[in-house]
């Protein structure tokens, strides 16, 4: 873990208020001053622990991971939903015995129609995320123009509470108060907690609804087929659980692109949960199919 000094040496770096003492390391007495009996291994190349290695700027790219990653989440748990709800409705109506022509039109609707809504409500979550945060960082500039001080005082609480020292914290200060964008940035995540929504609202509701409905139409592709080339009931349900639970499984391990957790647990934990779903509908079918008849 990284020490408070250490951050705030490369912010002072950074703005280019680093002290003059970095410049002096070999000089006598300074930094990197060595002393008479130290070995000759620093001037043949070897790198001090103390020395930060340097990157060529091509190789630095922040934003490296975060175009295609923050659509992740919406990609795997549109799919994850995709295939529980629609293999529920298979497994209900196969459990009352009502026949694969049932089976594709409710469970194509439930397809489209649920698929819409999860993209729909992927993109008014995000767009409003979006919209909370830019009203209050509105707020926090008009807190940092108005009272300046009380904004510098409670900064400083909030990095003294973190674990910087004094000295540390009144340099931080002095270096994220120097321009209002920082300022605010500095405020808003230390202070709320909150970090900008970078992604589209539209993108995030297009992957929600496409996974949706590429996961959610695997355990209806057996009853497709079964439309040019007839298969028994009791072995399209049984393909069906087959496709439904290697997907359901490859998804829940997918997960990990989100969660950073293990992919077996959380490949099994979903494969748990999606069948406890589909023994359920099928169970409630399997007892309704006689009501009314």
């Amino acid at each position: 873990m990284v020490s408070p000094s250490r951050r705030v040496e490369a912010l002072l770096r950074k703005s280019g208020r680093a002290d003059a003492s970095e410049g002096s390391a070999d000089q006598p007495g300074g930094i990197g001053a060595k002393s008479s009996g130290e070995s000759g291994a620093a001037r043949s190349g070897e790198v001090s622990a103390a020395t930060p290695r340097q990157f060529a700027p091509e190789e630095i790219n922040p934003h490296a991971h975060s175009r295609f990653g923050s659509y992740i989440g919406s990609m795997v748990y549109g799919g994850l939903d995709g295939i529980v709800t629609t293999f529920a409705v298979v497994s209900g109506v196969a459990g009352a015995d009502l026949g694969a022509r049932v089976i594709l039109i409710l469970g194509i609707g439930n397809l489209v129609a649920d698929g819409f809504s999860m993209g729909t409500g992927d993109y008014l979550s995000t767009k409003s995320e979006r919209e909370y945060y830019d009203r209050e960082v509105k707020r926090q500039l008009w807190e940092i123009e108005n009272r300046p001080d009380l904004q510098r005082a409670e900064l400083r609480a909030l990095y003294i509470e973190n674990g910087y020292s004094e000295e540390d914290a009144a340099r931080m200060i002095e270096v994220q108060t120097r321009e209002k964008s920082r300022w605010v940035h500095a405020m808003m995540v230390e202070g709320r907690g909150m970090l900008k929504e970078t992604s589209n609202p539209l993108y995030n509701a297009i992957a929600t609804f496409i996974s949706f409905l590429v996961a959610g139409s695997l355990p209806l592709l057996i009853y497709l087929i079964g439309l040019a080339r007839p298969i028994e009931p009791d072995t399209a349900f049984g393909i069906s659980v087959l496709l439904s639970g290697i997907a359901l499984f490859g998804l829940g391990a997918a997960k990990v692109f989100v969660t950073r957790l293990n992919p077996i647990r959380s490949g099994l934990e979903m494969l748990m949960v999606g069948g406890f779903a589909a023994v359920v509908a099928y169970v409630i079918g399997a007892l309704l199919k006689n009501v009314g008849g």
